[in-house]
């Protein structure tokens, strides 16, 4: 199994190459030279076995199947639900994926606590030690932190925008009280903080020196990772599913589409991007226009993104896999801020079975009000997001399934406006509000943060 770029100027690589590579050298994102076909996932199959099944495809004789079910044992032994993605049903023909089970309570978790023992292992095997970079809205950084706190070959520098997450989703990735994990918070937006790590990337000099990589969703393993729970909530429904899912980089969205042209989803696809205000998504999807507006502060802070990395992947495979498209686009993106798609993008992508949704903060606000009073239920704001375009769906013969991306919990101060309810933290991690923060304020500009990673890497 080889590894390609999007953007079509870098050598191929292997699964190890693509895992700890993160992006590529060319600037774009590794996909696999083909997709290969995997067997759907069978009712009687537990989710490690599932999860190891399609690791083993992606990573060809790297890996074999037992070290990979030892480490996907190891990666959801931490998780407070055994089924690790149980279904609930919502109504007669709507379902939500709880997701939110993981040592940080949200999805990042079901991939980010794998691409930990997984590092761990191949750096072990290959004697490196590398420096673990990423930008979060929120829930990425806590996941990682999670993963990869006392990791004996990596460091973890994590850039948050400072004030623009919840404090919950700080305190998951500031008190770890580990000392490979570094915290950097930037007075910006998301954004702002994925494109220093972009740029940071694009400096091969740098990337060898201090040996970097990264685990954003820009990261191959976190796709093939969270393409498990679409196969299990197939293999437990057993008929045709509708997945709404709550969206920013898209990452989440693009697994569903990857599970698909792998054969493990039946009935066709139809995944719908519910994504918030930040409707950079939506209007690429509407109008097949790529454009550069600045986030703007939500209720659901983890979609507050307005340039979603992972279109690009998809780009690539509407195009035909013609990378020449993808970087005229992103060319044409980085210069401009605009980008216009080609037409036979935008006809493939009309039927391609993916849509996206946007929802503004006063109808999140009244959606978790809503589904409280309905279900007795509080929801978290992103999966309120996705409940809201769900309801709006026209009925169809197909099941309904919304990913619950996160636990109430992470966002009591927004659940307790929307409903007039506390959310107390889950008695597994209701010690957290007790442990000693570490974070730093920094510039929100590439010289400062390179120096800083500089000084950590010694």
């Amino acid at each position: 199994m080889k590894y390609i770029s999007t953007r079509g100027q870098s050598e191929p690589v292997d699964f190890v190459g693509a895992c700890l590579a993160g992006l590529a050298p060319d600037g774009g994102l590794y996909v696999p030279e083909t997709f290969p076909s995997i067997a759907p996932a069978k009712p009687g199959e537990t989710y490690t076995q599932v999860a190891a099944r399609i690791l083993s495809a992606f990573a060809g004789d790297t890996l074999s199947l037992d070290e990979l079910e030892g480490l996907c044992e190891k990666a959801y032994g931490t998780f407070a639900h055994q089924s690790v993605a149980p279904l609930t049903q919502t109504g007669p023909a709507s379902w939500q994926l709880e997701l939110h089970h993981g040592p940080t309570l949200a999805f990042k978790d079901v991939a980010m606590q794998l691409i930990g023992q997984l590092y761990d292992h191949l750096l072990a095997k290959t004697g490196q030690r590398m420096t673990i970079m990423c930008a979060t809205s929120g829930d990425t950084g806590g996941a990682a932190a999670a993963a990869f706190a006392g990791a004996k070959n990596a460091n973890l520098v994590i850039l948050h925008p400072f004030e623009r997450i919840s404090p919950v989703q700080r305190l998951f990735m500031t008190t770890t009280g580990a000392e490979n994990v570094f915290n950097l918070a930037l007075d910006s937006d998301f954004d702002t903080c994925q494109t220093i790590v972009k740029s940071l990337f694009s400096d091969r000099d740098f990337v060898t020196r201090v040996g970097l990589s990264g685990v954003n969703s820009i990261n191959w393993v976190r796709i093939a990772a969270q393409m498990v729970y679409y196969a299990t909530a197939q293999a437990a429904l057993a008929q045709p599913i509708r997945f709404v899912v709550p969206s920013g980089n898209m990452g989440d969205a693009l697994a569903g589409y990857v599970a698909a042209r792998c054969g493990m989803l039946t009935g066709g696809l139809e995944i719908v991007c519910a994504v918030n205000e930040n409707d950079s998504l939506a209007r690429i999807f509407n109008t097949g226009v790529m454009a550069r507006e600045a986030a703007v502060s939500t209720p659901s802070p983890a979609m507050d993104i307005s340039i979603p990395s992972n279109f690009e992947r998809l780009l690539f495979e509407l195009s035909g896999r013609d990378s020449d498209v993808v970087r005229s686009a992103y060319n044409s993106f980085a210069q401009s801020g605009e980008a216009v798609l080609p037409e036979n993008v935008t006809s493939r992508l009309a039927c391609s079975g993916m849509k996206a949704a946007s929802v503004s903060n006063l109808d999140t606000m009244a959606e978790m009000k809503r589904v409280e009073a309905e279900t007795g239920w509080l929801i978290c704001p992103h999966t309120a997001v996705g409940t809201h375009v769900a309801r709006s769906l026209p009925k169809a013969d197909v099941a309904t399934v919304v990913l619950a991306t996160a636990s109430p919990a992470k966002f009591p101060e927004t659940v307790l406006e929307a409903t007039g309810r506390d959310c107390p933290l889950p008695d597994r991690v209701k010690g957290l509000r007790d442990q000693e923060e570490v974070f730093e304020r920094i510039e929100p500009n590439l010289g400062a943060v390179r120096a800083r990673v500089e000084e950590i890497t010694g």
